[in-house]
């Protein structure tokens, strides 16, 4: 095999590598201050970048949650540890398809088989790395350790690291997206394809993410027949080219026929003459600051995109949350009018009712023929014995209906998430609907022993302020009493029209009014019950990713970068 003219040749200059120069890798290796300030802005990044979640199923989150794991695996795999390390090993990672020859290529430079060969080998075979004996320690904290078989070569140059990635195209899921994730952690791409399959789709697409970061690549053509190698290789330059990598090495192992083994030493030579070239201090240095500018580069349109999609996930929250502001008007003013009707007095309250004013009941004939009021203080005590278990029938009859108004609410809020004009990400708020019965119940309890409780502070406040006839108003106070009058008041603010006539003719205009407020007081708390449902439903979108200013935590993390860089 040799370097084709045109390409990097078997002692480059420096002026002949455009993926080498060392100009501009010093200003982010010559100052440590510098890298560590970057070190943790990156690990600042990745830690909001994997604390995002997409909670709303809306139109692109597959693509945005996938773009969150790779950028994951990115900032894992090969930012963190490379900052972590900058004199850690250059690590190239040879990748290709099936068949490529890849094996091959690695055994015959390291000079031993340490990578098992052939297109029938197994395809769960483990990745493997090989490495200087004394660069072990060097990537002894490497995570793509975690993934690979680590072999010690004293052949392999010092500095760098030789990689035998999975086939891109492998048939097992898991393997095609290991060479994947080996590559994210690589500081320089190797790729092997053959005369035969340059031209496929695939590779190229891998090339292209490889050009996107900067990162340094360098071609292997192999099993190139001699008779085509002219018109091959012209077309693979112009395939670089067009691709942005017009400036990557580029070698060619002609086809040999059938053969098992390593390659001979003459064969690889060049390769191996350029990979120790590389392994130099300055120049390993210059291929890792190259890809790690480059990484750090794609990563602002990656965090932006990212950015965004998160803003799409706010978006799509706050509309939910109007659609459910929206919903709950028309259950609020139903509520209304069901309290208003009369609901919460039928059943039990006015059967409660009709017994008390029965003939010879407490609350029969409190007012004589003369328009006397009737009674003492002694009969008000009786009385409010008596109208206790109806105040108990009130607490519980409201109690009912404000759970009953509180589930059509609830019942409105969520049929306006389904359906065609169900906004985005409405079935995932309705997937993520907590039950609200226990605390539906409860707070409709609480409403409904506060309002009754409301009628006797209103009535005392009525008796207090004496109406038109102070001295009638007196005398109600002592011959009825407070309570029993306060729970005629709440059976009339109920609904019951008997108990309203008689509040009425005990206490005149002022009676109306006691009346009216309770009943308005009514109206609010079941207003309030069914805006109860719509605080439950704002659970489901209580999410730092749904907040208005979600996004803003990433674009932070990117100035933070783009200051540093």
């Amino acid at each position: 095999m040799s370097a084709q003219p045109g390409t990097v040749p078997a002692q480059p200059s420096a002026s002949a590598q455009g993926d080498l120069d060392t100009s501009t890798a010093t200003p982010i290796l010559a100052r440590p201050l510098a890298q560590t300030s970057l070190l943790d802005a990156v690990r600042d990044l990745r830690r909001d970048v994997e604390a995002t979640s997409f909670p709303l199923e809306i139109p692109g989150v597959d693509e945005a949650r996938g773009s969150r794991a790779r950028l994951v695996d990115q900032l894992d795999e090969h930012l963190v540890p490379r900052l972590t390390e900058l004199s850690a090993p250059a690590v190239v990672v040879v990748a290709g398809s099936t068949g490529a020859g890849k094996s091959t290529l690695v055994n015959s430079l390291v000079g031993r088989e340490v990578s098992a060969a052939g297109v029938l080998r197994p395809t769960t075979r483990e990745p493997v790395l090989v490495h200087h004996p004394l660069d072990a320690d060097l990537l002894s904290h490497h995570p793509v350790l975690d993934e690979v078989e680590a072999v010690a070569a004293d052949t392999v140059p010092r500095g760098i690291a030789i990689l035998d990635a999975p086939d891109l195209d492998s048939v097992l899921e898991s393997n095609r997206d290991t060479a994947h994730r080996l590559l994210e952690a690589a500081d320089l791409w190797l790729f092997v394809t053959t005369a035969a399959r340059y031209g496929d789709a695939l590779p190229w697409h891998v090339l292209e993410s490889a050009v996107e970061r900067s990162t340094s690549v360098a071609m292997v053509l192999n099993r190139v027949p001699p008779a085509s190698l002219p018109t091959v290789r012209g077309d693979l330059l112009d395939r670089l080219r067009t691709h942005g990598l017009a400036g990557s090495p580029l070698f060619v192992i002609p086809d040999l026929g059938p053969h098992t083994g390593p390659l001979s030493a003459g064969v690889v030579a060049p390769v191996l003459r350029w990979l120790t070239m590389l392994a130099g201090p300055d120049r390993a240095r210059t291929v890792v600051a190259r890809t790690l500018r480059g990484a750090l580069a794609a990563l602002r349109p990656w965090v932006d995109e990212l950015a965004e999609a998160v803003q799409d996930q706010a978006d799509a929250a706050a509309r939910v949350a109007q659609v459910l502001d929206e919903a709950v008007v028309e259950p609020g003013e139903a509520a209304a009018d069901t309290m208003r009707s009369g609901a919460v007095a039928d059943g039990a309250v006015r059967a409660r009712w009709a017994e008390l004013v029965a003939n010879g009941a407490p609350l029969s004939r409190l007012v004589g023929r003369s328009g006397r009021v009737r009674g003492s203080s002694r009969t008000a005590r009786s009385r409010a014995a008596a109208v206790a278990p109806m105040v108990a029938d009130l607490n519980d009859s409201t109690t009912a209906v404000l759970t009953a108004v509180g589930q059509r609410g609830g019942a409105a809020l969520r049929t306006s998430l389904t359906g065609p004009t169900a906004p985005p990400g409405g079935p995932s708020v309705l997937a993520r609907w907590p039950d609200g019965d226990a605390s539906r119940v409860a707070a409709a309890e609480r409403a409904a022993r506060a309002w009754t409780g409301e009628g006797t502070r209103t009535v005392r406040a009525a008796l207090a302020a004496g109406g038109t006839d102070p001295r009638r108003t007196a005398r109600v106070a002592r011959a009825v009493g407070e309570d029993a009058l306060a729970a005629v008041a709440l059976a009339a603010a109920a609904g019951v029209d008997e108990a309203a006539e008689t509040v009425r003719t005990l206490l005149g205009a002022a009676g109306d009014d006691v009346v009216t407020a309770l009943r308005e007081d009514l109206v609010r708390r079941a207003r309030a019950q069914v805006q109860l449902e719509r605080t439950i439903a704002d659970r489901t979108l209580d999410d730092p990713d749904l907040a208005a200013d979600a996004s803003s935590r990433l674009r932070l993390r990117l100035a933070v970068l783009k200051g540093l860089t």
